[in-house]
Protein backbone atom coordinates (compact mmCIF):
# COMPACT_ATOMS: atom_id res chain seq x y z
CA UNK A 1 0.00 0.00 0.00
CA UNK A 2 0.86 3.52 -1.12
CA UNK A 3 2.28 6.12 1.23
CA UNK A 4 -0.61 8.45 -0.09
CA UNK A 5 -3.18 5.60 0.29
CA UNK A 6 -1.75 4.91 4.15
CA UNK A 7 -2.48 8.39 5.21
CA UNK A 8 -5.67 7.97 3.22
CA UNK A 9 -7.51 5.05 5.31
CA UNK A 10 -5.43 6.12 8.67
CA UNK A 11 -7.59 9.73 8.44
CA UNK A 12 -10.70 7.52 7.13
CA UNK A 13 -11.23 9.05 3.77
CA UNK A 14 -10.93 5.55 1.97
CA UNK A 15 -11.80 1.73 3.45
CA UNK A 16 -9.11 -0.42 4.57
CA UNK A 17 -8.97 -3.46 5.38
CA UNK A 18 -5.94 -3.57 7.64
CA UNK A 19 -7.26 -1.37 10.47
CA UNK A 20 -5.05 -3.06 13.15
CA UNK A 21 -1.91 -2.24 12.24
CA UNK A 22 -3.28 1.61 13.05
CA UNK A 23 -4.04 1.03 16.83
CA UNK A 24 -1.54 -0.18 19.47
CA UNK A 25 -2.07 -3.54 21.51
CA UNK A 26 -2.11 -1.54 24.41
CA UNK A 27 -4.98 1.11 23.34
CA UNK A 28 -7.66 0.59 24.83
CA UNK A 29 -11.35 2.42 24.89
CA UNK A 30 -12.89 4.09 27.75
CA UNK A 31 -10.58 5.59 29.78
CA UNK A 32 -10.72 8.91 28.91
CA UNK A 33 -11.86 11.06 32.00
CA UNK A 34 -14.94 12.61 31.50
CA UNK A 35 -13.59 16.44 31.25
CA UNK A 36 -10.66 15.11 28.75
CA UNK A 37 -12.95 13.03 26.09
CA UNK A 38 -10.68 14.76 23.03
CA UNK A 39 -7.37 14.18 24.98
CA UNK A 40 -6.21 10.65 23.72
CA UNK A 41 -2.34 10.95 24.86
CA UNK A 42 -1.04 12.44 28.34
CA UNK A 43 2.02 14.47 25.93
CA UNK A 44 -0.76 16.40 24.76
CA UNK A 45 -1.06 19.46 26.70
CA UNK A 46 -4.31 21.85 25.78
CA UNK A 47 -6.05 24.77 27.03
CA UNK A 48 -9.23 24.13 29.35
CA UNK A 49 -12.43 23.64 28.80
CA UNK A 50 -13.35 27.37 28.66
CA UNK A 51 -10.75 28.40 26.04
CA UNK A 52 -12.19 24.88 24.18
CA UNK A 53 -15.50 26.30 23.94
CA UNK A 54 -14.52 29.86 22.25
CA UNK A 55 -12.29 27.70 19.80
CA UNK A 56 -8.93 28.82 21.39
CA UNK A 57 -7.11 25.66 21.95
CA UNK A 58 -3.69 24.97 20.86
CA UNK A 59 -2.42 21.13 21.41
CA UNK A 60 1.36 20.28 21.36
CA UNK A 61 2.63 17.25 21.07
CA UNK A 62 6.25 16.01 21.85
CA UNK A 63 6.11 12.53 20.29
CA UNK A 64 8.47 9.78 21.16
CA UNK A 65 8.00 7.41 17.84
CA UNK A 66 5.95 7.68 14.74
CA UNK A 67 3.40 5.79 16.26
CA UNK A 68 2.50 8.84 18.53
CA UNK A 69 1.87 10.37 15.14
CA UNK A 70 -1.67 9.48 15.89
CA UNK A 71 -2.08 11.84 18.40
CA UNK A 72 -1.41 14.71 16.33
CA UNK A 73 -3.98 14.06 13.36
CA UNK A 74 -6.67 13.24 15.57
CA UNK A 75 -6.44 16.28 17.38
CA UNK A 76 -5.44 17.70 13.71
CA UNK A 77 -8.58 16.59 12.83
CA UNK A 78 -10.48 18.25 15.38
CA UNK A 79 -9.46 21.44 14.02
CA UNK A 80 -6.79 22.43 16.49
CA UNK A 81 -3.90 23.85 15.52
CA UNK A 82 -0.71 21.45 16.78
CA UNK A 83 2.60 22.30 17.83
CA UNK A 84 5.13 19.17 17.38
CA UNK A 85 8.16 19.31 18.71
CA UNK A 86 10.55 16.00 17.21
CA UNK A 87 13.77 17.08 19.33
CA UNK A 88 13.48 13.80 21.43
CA UNK A 89 13.12 11.30 18.30
CA UNK A 90 15.76 10.11 15.95
CA UNK A 91 15.86 11.38 12.88
CA UNK A 92 14.24 8.62 10.96
CA UNK A 93 11.57 8.84 13.27
CA UNK A 94 11.34 12.56 12.61
CA UNK A 95 11.22 12.82 9.23
CA UNK A 96 8.71 10.40 9.19
CA UNK A 97 6.36 12.33 11.52
CA UNK A 98 7.49 15.60 9.49
CA UNK A 99 6.06 13.54 5.93
CA UNK A 100 2.92 12.42 7.99
CA UNK A 101 2.22 15.91 8.87
CA UNK A 102 2.85 17.64 5.54
CA UNK A 103 0.27 14.95 4.03
CA UNK A 104 -1.79 15.88 6.93
CA UNK A 105 -2.33 19.53 6.79
CA UNK A 106 -2.25 19.08 3.02
CA UNK A 107 -5.49 16.56 2.96
CA UNK A 108 -7.12 18.82 5.61
CA UNK A 109 -6.04 21.76 3.48
CA UNK A 110 -4.42 23.17 6.28
CA UNK A 111 -0.61 24.68 6.52
CA UNK A 112 2.47 23.52 8.11
CA UNK A 113 5.20 26.20 9.24
CA UNK A 114 8.66 25.44 11.02
CA UNK A 115 8.72 27.20 13.78
CA UNK A 116 12.31 26.50 15.69
CA UNK A 117 15.02 23.37 14.76
CA UNK A 118 12.82 20.67 14.80
CA UNK A 119 9.43 21.97 15.64
CA UNK A 120 6.54 22.63 13.67
CA UNK A 121 3.23 24.12 13.62
CA UNK A 122 0.17 22.66 12.45
CA UNK A 123 -2.94 24.95 11.32
CA UNK A 124 -6.44 24.17 9.76
CA UNK A 125 -7.81 25.74 7.19
CA UNK A 126 -9.75 27.83 8.96
CA UNK A 127 -6.86 29.69 11.63
CA UNK A 128 -4.61 33.11 10.63
CA UNK A 129 -0.70 32.66 11.97
CA UNK A 130 0.18 36.60 12.55
CA UNK A 131 3.26 36.35 12.39
CA UNK A 132 5.90 39.56 13.93
CA UNK A 133 8.71 40.16 11.97
CA UNK A 134 11.93 42.16 13.38
CA UNK A 135 11.38 45.93 11.95
CA UNK A 136 14.51 45.82 9.88
CA UNK A 137 12.84 43.07 7.81
CA UNK A 138 9.39 44.56 7.59
CA UNK A 139 8.63 45.48 3.83
CA UNK A 140 6.22 48.18 4.30
CA UNK A 141 8.69 50.74 4.51
CA UNK A 142 8.88 51.26 8.80
CA UNK A 143 11.58 50.94 10.39
CA UNK A 144 13.42 49.60 7.12
CA UNK A 145 17.16 50.16 7.52
CA UNK A 146 18.00 48.65 3.77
Amino acid sequence: MGSVRKASAWLGLVDDNDDERYYDDDYSEGTEQPGDAWVTDPRVKVASEVAEEKGRRIGTVTPDSFRDARAIGELFREGVPVIVNLTAMEAADAKRVVDFAAGLTFGLRGTIERVATRVFLLTPANTEIVSSEPAARREDGFYNQS
